[in-house]
Parts: C-alpha cells; structure tokens; sequence
C-alpha cells in the first residue's frame, strides 16, 4: 500500500472547501489555511487540521510545515495579489505539486509564470473542465491533484440510472465522493443524498486514481 497523501488548501471559499473535505473523506491528511477564522472553525472538524493564517506570510508557512506535502491547493478566490503569493511560496518551499485557481487569463498566464503546475477556472469550470481526457470513455474531464488523486467529471453508468446517490454509496462501493452534479446546463454543488441520477447526468466526482478506475471496470 503506498504512502498516504498529504494536501495543503489554501483558501475555503466554495471551490477550496468542497476539495478539502472531500480528499479528507478519501482518508488523505489535508491542512486547511484561511485567514477567516469562523471559516476555520467551521471546517476544524472535516480536516486533519485547519489553522488561520495569512497565506502570504513565508514565516508561518514555513512554521505550519507546508514544505512537507505532497500537493498545494491555492483555491484563494477574491485576492489575486494573495493568491500569487502563496503560489510562489509554496513553490519556493518544495512544494513538488500544486494547482492553483485562477479569475482570468491574465490571472491564469501569472500563476504559471510563477511556478502552478495546473491552473484552474472552478467558477467558469466547477474544477472540471479542462482539456485533457482519461482514456477512459467514460471519463469526461479530470484535474490530477496529484500523481494519485484527482478530480474527475464521469458519465454516469446506465445502472446508476433512477437511483439516488444514497442508495448507490459510492464512497463505500468505490471510494469516491461525489462534489457536484451537471443536469443539463444546471450544476449543484455537493449534491444531497436524495438527488436522483437521470440519464445524461454528468457526476464531478474526487478519489484515488486506482478506485476511480473501478468504474470504468464497471463499465
């Protein structure tokens, strides 16, 4: 069994909060860091740890052991200053991977200037739409958030049709969670339990590589 990851999430607006807790449901070791302290406290008990810090500050990242992790989530959604800040942070300290939200291109072409390795628009894309393909025809999009886990917009299977996503438990089946679903051009971000799949549906869902594969075995 290999190593557990460890991801470091740097701001929990909607985007930044829905990709820590679910790789916190997948059993990785997250470290949420927001400088709002009631949103801190909120999500103190879904993560491993969740510390107010100032995200620009080099001396508290280096204290908080950020140097340490496999993966950096920079998901900062209102400061772009901030925002490319921690990036270059991160990547100073040796942060091997990380994937940072983006406003607009301008955005986006400064961040990877500065070192991102994938920039995302989860606003204008939920963290999901972006130009590369799993060779699975099943997959529609994905995010790799690391050599392991990633983010992955699926079809749903035929049999998933008419059930709703409590009675598919697909966290237990094949250890994935479900963060949003497409119906058409509406998208409700982490859906609840009663939600029933419809065909066309398009689920985004978060796992390791190795369960997310399951499905395409499925298939």
């Amino acid at each position: 069994m290999g190593k557990k990851r460890d991801f470091v999430v740097f701001g929990l607006g909607k985007f930044g909060r829905s990709v820590a807790e679910s790789l916190s449901l997948n059993g990785c070791d997250v470290l949420a860091i927001d400088k709002n302290e009631e949103i801190i406290q909120d999500i103190a008990s879904t993560v491993t740890h969740a510390v107010q810090a100032d995200v620009t500050d080099q001396d508290a990242l280096t204290a908080l052991g950020v140097r340490n992790f496999d993966a950096a989530i920079v998901a900062i959604s209102n400061d772009m200053q901030s925002s490319i800040m921690a990036t270059i942070l991160v990547k100073e300290l040796g942060v091997p991977y990380v994937l940072a939200k983006a406003q607009n291109e301008i955005h986006k072409k400064v961040l990877e200037k500065v070192g991102a390795d994938k920039v995302v628009f989860p606003e204008r894309e939920i963290g999901v739409r972006i130009a590369n393909n799993l060779i699975s025809e099943n997959f529609v999009d994905y995010i790799e958030l690391s050599e392991d886990y990633s983010i992955v917009e699926i079809s749903i299977l035929d049999e998933w049709v008419g059930n709703n996503l409590r009675d598919l438990n697909m966290r237990a089946k094949y250890g994935i969670n479900v963060m949003a679903i497409r119906k058409g051009v509406n998208i409700t971000i982490t859906p609840g339990p009663d939600v029933i799949l419809e065909e066309g549906d398009i689920l985004v869902v978060i796992g390791s590589n190795k369960d997310l594969k399951k499905i395409n075995i499925e298939k």
